[in-house]
């Protein structure tokens, strides 16, 4: 299949588009950096750009048959960076007839929030309250798109290498310990065929 990752030169982003041409898939990228892919991913078709530009992200979507988006915010970006470049993912994708969107947000987002530790919970409305507001929205953006979407929300996030053995579904009772980027891919990647969670947020750990 064909699909587009956006956040690709991110940890997780570097993983899923590993994963995915290791699995044979057609892969394309918008990225700033392109010196910032790892070696694997430079057989991608890269574009070079932001997200929050529309016509090079509604290029990179052009002709694909799924989008995962594992966008995170730098700090030259934008505040609204990871919700902003979302909406206009999902615009470009309603343009080009595109359904299937997988995207990377986080434990203690929209109804999770019971779901991290008490101190995770004073970092999210002080240090990280900014970011913690835009994935926020970014989820508000995804759930209200009309797309067959899967909202994926990990919890502490490692670079250790994958393991297969991790916790996932939409049970409260599923809190934010320790997974690797690794891990979260490969579920990630699960969902380009797997309907079982679509229109759902999954928390994964």
């Amino acid at each position: 299949m064909k699909i587009a990752v956006f956040g690709a030169t991110g940890g997780t982003g570097r993983q899923i588009v590993k994963q995915a041409l290791l699995a044979g898939h057609e892969v394309s990228v918008l990225v700033r950096s392109p010196e910032r892919l790892s070696e694997p991913s430079k057989s991608a078709t890269i574009l070079v750009g932001d997200v929050l530009d529309p016509v090079k992200v509604q290029a990179t979507i052009a002709g694909v048959d799924a989008v995962f988006v594992s966008l995170g915010s730098r700090g030259d970006s934008p505040e609204n960076t990871v919700s902003a470049g979302t909406k206009n993912i999902i615009t470009a994708m309603q343009a080009e007839g595109a359904k299937r969107l997988v995207v990377v947000t986080s434990l203690g987002v929209g109804d999770s929030k019971n779901q991290v530790p008490l101190a995770f919970k004073l970092v999210m409305k002080t240090v990280m309250r900014k970011i913690m507001a835009d994935k926020e929205l970014q989820e508000q953006y995804v759930q209200a798109s009309g797309l067959d979407w899967v909202i994926v929300r990990p919890g502490e996030l490692s670079n250790d290498p994958p393991t297969g053995d991790y916790k996932f579904g939409t049970d409260s009772a599923i809190t934010a310990g320790r997974v690797s980027r690794a891990d979260v891919a490969e579920f990630v990647l699960r969902n380009l065929t797997d309907k079982k969670f679509l229109g759902q947020a999954v928390a994964i750990s």
